[in-house]
Protein backbone atom coordinates (compact mmCIF):
# COMPACT_ATOMS: atom_id res chain seq x y z
CA UNK A 1 0.00 0.00 0.00
CA UNK A 2 2.94 2.70 1.04
CA UNK A 3 5.79 2.17 -0.49
CA UNK A 4 8.24 3.62 -1.20
CA UNK A 5 7.91 4.51 -4.93
CA UNK A 6 4.46 6.51 -3.96
CA UNK A 7 6.34 8.19 -1.54
CA UNK A 8 9.03 9.18 -3.98
CA UNK A 9 5.96 10.20 -6.20
CA UNK A 10 4.21 12.00 -3.94
CA UNK A 11 7.78 14.35 -2.63
CA UNK A 12 8.48 15.04 -6.58
CA UNK A 13 4.96 16.13 -6.67
CA UNK A 14 4.99 18.29 -3.83
CA UNK A 15 8.72 19.61 -5.33
CA UNK A 16 7.26 20.14 -8.99
CA UNK A 17 4.42 22.36 -7.38
CA UNK A 18 6.59 23.95 -5.09
CA UNK A 19 9.04 24.81 -8.47
CA UNK A 20 5.56 26.20 -10.42
CA UNK A 21 4.55 28.60 -7.64
CA UNK A 22 8.39 29.90 -7.79
CA UNK A 23 8.60 30.38 -11.34
CA UNK A 24 4.92 32.00 -11.21
CA UNK A 25 6.20 34.09 -8.56
CA UNK A 26 9.57 35.43 -10.26
CA UNK A 27 6.96 35.69 -13.70
CA UNK A 28 4.66 37.93 -12.13
CA UNK A 29 7.84 40.08 -10.38
CA UNK A 30 9.36 40.78 -13.30
CA UNK A 31 6.27 41.68 -15.37
CA UNK A 32 4.68 43.66 -12.61
CA UNK A 33 7.64 44.82 -11.22
CA UNK A 34 7.24 48.84 -10.09
CA UNK A 35 10.70 49.84 -9.01
CA UNK A 36 14.15 49.89 -10.60
CA UNK A 37 15.13 49.83 -14.51
CA UNK A 38 14.60 53.95 -15.32
CA UNK A 39 17.29 55.64 -13.40
CA UNK A 40 18.01 56.81 -9.62
CA UNK A 41 14.61 57.32 -7.70
CA UNK A 42 12.16 56.69 -10.25
CA UNK A 43 9.72 54.73 -8.64
CA UNK A 44 6.73 55.65 -11.42
CA UNK A 45 6.35 55.28 -15.00
CA UNK A 46 4.65 58.32 -15.60
CA UNK A 47 4.46 61.36 -13.04
CA UNK A 48 0.68 63.49 -14.01
CA UNK A 49 1.52 67.47 -13.04
CA UNK A 50 -1.63 68.24 -11.66
CA UNK A 51 -0.50 71.91 -11.12
CA UNK A 52 -1.73 71.20 -7.41
CA UNK A 53 1.62 71.87 -5.84
CA UNK A 54 2.45 75.71 -7.48
CA UNK A 55 -1.00 76.98 -9.45
CA UNK A 56 -3.17 75.94 -6.41
CA UNK A 57 -1.17 78.17 -3.72
CA UNK A 58 -0.75 81.30 -6.21
CA UNK A 59 -4.63 81.07 -7.59
CA UNK A 60 -5.49 81.00 -3.53
CA UNK A 61 -3.25 83.93 -3.23
CA UNK A 62 -4.23 86.20 -6.18
CA UNK A 63 -7.63 85.50 -4.84
CA UNK A 64 -9.80 88.14 -2.41
CA UNK A 65 -9.52 87.38 1.50
CA UNK A 66 -12.83 85.76 3.37
CA UNK A 67 -13.42 89.28 5.15
CA UNK A 68 -13.55 91.04 1.58
CA UNK A 69 -15.73 87.85 0.67
CA UNK A 70 -17.74 88.46 3.74
CA UNK A 71 -18.17 92.18 3.37
CA UNK A 72 -19.44 91.28 -0.04
CA UNK A 73 -21.88 88.58 0.60
CA UNK A 74 -24.96 87.54 -1.01
CA UNK A 75 -27.56 87.10 1.77
CA UNK A 76 -29.53 85.42 -0.27
CA UNK A 77 -27.39 83.04 -1.90
CA UNK A 78 -26.14 82.24 1.35
CA UNK A 79 -29.97 81.47 2.53
CA UNK A 80 -30.57 79.28 -0.52
CA UNK A 81 -27.22 77.39 -0.06
CA UNK A 82 -28.38 76.76 3.80
CA UNK A 83 -30.86 74.55 2.26
CA UNK A 84 -28.34 71.69 2.56
CA UNK A 85 -28.30 72.41 6.18
CA UNK A 86 -31.87 71.93 6.61
CA UNK A 87 -31.45 68.83 6.80
CA UNK A 88 -30.12 68.99 10.07
CA UNK A 89 -30.27 71.82 11.74
CA UNK A 90 -33.08 74.69 12.55
CA UNK A 91 -32.65 78.58 12.45
CA UNK A 92 -35.85 79.15 14.95
CA UNK A 93 -34.20 80.28 18.57
CA UNK A 94 -34.06 77.23 20.84
CA UNK A 95 -35.23 74.58 17.92
CA UNK A 96 -32.34 71.25 17.99
CA UNK A 97 -32.91 68.80 15.59
CA UNK A 98 -29.79 66.29 14.62
CA UNK A 99 -27.78 69.58 14.67
CA UNK A 100 -27.95 72.40 17.15
CA UNK A 101 -29.86 75.55 16.21
CA UNK A 102 -28.00 78.18 14.24
CA UNK A 103 -29.80 80.46 15.26
CA UNK A 104 -27.53 83.57 16.46
CA UNK A 105 -24.40 80.99 15.86
CA UNK A 106 -22.34 83.90 14.82
CA UNK A 107 -20.62 85.26 18.08
CA UNK A 108 -22.21 82.34 20.44
CA UNK A 109 -19.69 80.33 22.92
CA UNK A 110 -19.06 76.58 21.23
CA UNK A 111 -20.67 73.93 22.15
CA UNK A 112 -23.21 76.19 24.47
CA UNK A 113 -26.41 75.61 22.49
CA UNK A 114 -29.25 74.12 25.58
CA UNK A 115 -30.39 70.97 25.32
CA UNK A 116 -27.78 69.17 22.69
CA UNK A 117 -25.23 66.67 23.25
CA UNK A 118 -22.01 67.76 21.52
CA UNK A 119 -19.45 65.63 20.86
CA UNK A 120 -17.17 67.72 22.78
CA UNK A 121 -14.56 67.84 19.88
CA UNK A 122 -15.65 71.47 19.12
CA UNK A 123 -15.26 72.94 22.32
CA UNK A 124 -11.28 72.24 22.28
CA UNK A 125 -10.42 74.02 18.77
CA UNK A 126 -12.66 77.40 19.23
CA UNK A 127 -13.94 78.97 22.16
CA UNK A 128 -16.51 81.36 20.25
CA UNK A 129 -18.22 80.92 16.68
CA UNK A 130 -16.51 83.86 15.00
CA UNK A 131 -16.73 84.14 11.39
CA UNK A 132 -13.00 82.83 10.72
CA UNK A 133 -14.14 79.97 12.27
CA UNK A 134 -17.17 79.38 11.25
CA UNK A 135 -15.38 79.64 7.65
CA UNK A 136 -12.42 76.41 8.70
CA UNK A 137 -15.48 74.46 9.87
CA UNK A 138 -17.57 75.01 7.00
CA UNK A 139 -14.54 73.97 4.23
CA UNK A 140 -14.39 70.39 6.40
CA UNK A 141 -15.46 69.83 9.65
CA UNK A 142 -13.82 66.75 10.07
CA UNK A 143 -10.64 68.01 9.48
CA UNK A 144 -11.06 71.38 11.33
CA UNK A 145 -12.54 69.63 14.47
CA UNK A 146 -11.52 65.53 14.45
CA UNK A 147 -14.30 63.25 16.00
CA UNK A 148 -17.12 66.05 15.43
CA UNK A 149 -20.29 64.09 14.81
CA UNK A 150 -21.26 65.87 11.73
CA UNK A 151 -20.73 64.01 8.89
CA UNK A 152 -21.32 67.05 6.31
CA UNK A 153 -18.35 66.99 3.57
CA UNK A 154 -18.20 70.79 3.50
CA UNK A 155 -18.14 74.14 1.13
CA UNK A 156 -15.42 73.98 -0.93
CA UNK A 157 -16.06 77.11 -2.49
CA UNK A 158 -14.72 80.40 -0.45
CA UNK A 159 -17.74 82.70 -1.48
CA UNK A 160 -20.39 79.97 -0.62
CA UNK A 161 -19.16 79.93 2.70
CA UNK A 162 -18.46 83.54 3.14
CA UNK A 163 -22.53 84.10 1.51
CA UNK A 164 -23.78 80.83 4.49
CA UNK A 165 -22.39 82.99 7.21
CA UNK A 166 -23.62 86.09 6.03
CA UNK A 167 -26.87 84.64 6.32
CA UNK A 168 -26.26 83.27 9.35
CA UNK A 169 -25.04 86.91 10.91
CA UNK A 170 -28.37 88.56 9.01
CA UNK A 171 -30.67 85.60 11.23
CA UNK A 172 -30.60 87.93 14.30
CA UNK A 173 -30.50 91.58 12.68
Amino acid sequence: MLDTMTLTKAGGALCGTLLVFLLGNWAADSLYSMGGGHGEGHEQAYVIDTGEADGHAAAAADGPSFEELLASADVAKGEKIFSKCKACHKIEPGANATGPSLYGVVGRNVGSMEGFGYSGKLVAVADVWTPENLNHFLTNPKGFAPGTKMSFAGLKKEADRANVVAYLESLVN
